[in-house]
């Protein structure tokens, strides 16, 4: 089965919380007022740098899965991977593991904060701050990344995170052409999207590994040398 239908949807919807978590970062950007063009140029090398970051960690990931896929069977990998979605966010519902992961994405965020203030004084500063942007510590990419780690190589888990970063770019491009922070207009925790968004994700890996032929959700796997031992 593959995820790649997933991979723009999850973009699109997971963009409100990137949206409002991202907000202010994108709304801070010193765009030229006096010049449109530039302004709008510089808008979209931003996203570019974004979604090329997101591409090269999906790819990145790709081969740590291609690494998995030589000790086991890629319904084995899924079956893992779904446990482990299902068991982080029931243990993020409890509050076992909040705190821990939010003192190491604070620690990654001020390094490239730091960084991302000294790359406006280049010429193509949006495509390098778009970059560090991608690096930032965002549980929507994580498991868009974990999602990839299932995908049949790299090229096409950094094709699945294009996907999902081209799924996050409309709303992203309303925000810095509008100059509204969506936060002031929610009344509900965008955080509380990702534990679902997760729920699910472990649930279809789940349903992938149980070969229960229902299609796209559970399709029934064969094995080739199988076959073509009993043709002899």
């Amino acid at each position: 089965m593959s995820f790649m239908p997933l991979a723009f949807l999850m973009g699109f919807l997971g963009s409100l919380h990137c949206a409002v978590m991202c907000g202010p970062i994108v709304l801070a950007l010193p765009l030229s007022k006096n010049n449109r063009w530039q302004h709008v140029f510089q808008i979209l090398l931003y996203q570019l740098g974004r979604i090329s970051v997101y591409a090269v960690l999906g790819a990145f990931v790709g081969l740590i899965g291609d690494a998995f896929h030589v000790f086991a069977k890629q319904e084995v990998i899924s079956l893992i991977v779904g446990i482990l979605l299902v068991t982080f966010t029931l243990l993020q519902w409890s509050g076992g593991y909040i705190s821990f992961f939010q003192k190491i994405q604070a620690k990654m965020v001020k390094p490239l904060s730091k960084l991302m203030g000294k790359v406006f004084h280049f010429p193509m500063w949006g495509l390098l701050a778009g970059m560090l942007n991608g690096l930032i510590p965002c549980g929507m990419v994580y498991l868009a990344l974990a999602t990839a780690l299932n995908s049949s190589g790299s090229q096409s888990a950094a094709y699945f995170m294009l996907l999902f970063g081209l799924g996050t770019t409309p709303l992203m491009l309303a925000i810095s052409i509008s100059g509204i922070y969506l936060k002031r207009y929610l009344r509900f925790n965008s955080q509380k999207l990702i534990p679902w968004f997760a729920i699910f994700l472990g649930a279809l890996f789940i349903l992938r590994a149980a070969n229960l032929n229902i299609p796209f959700l559970s399709p029934q796997t064969h094995s080739t040398y199988g076959n073509t031992a009993n043709c002899g």
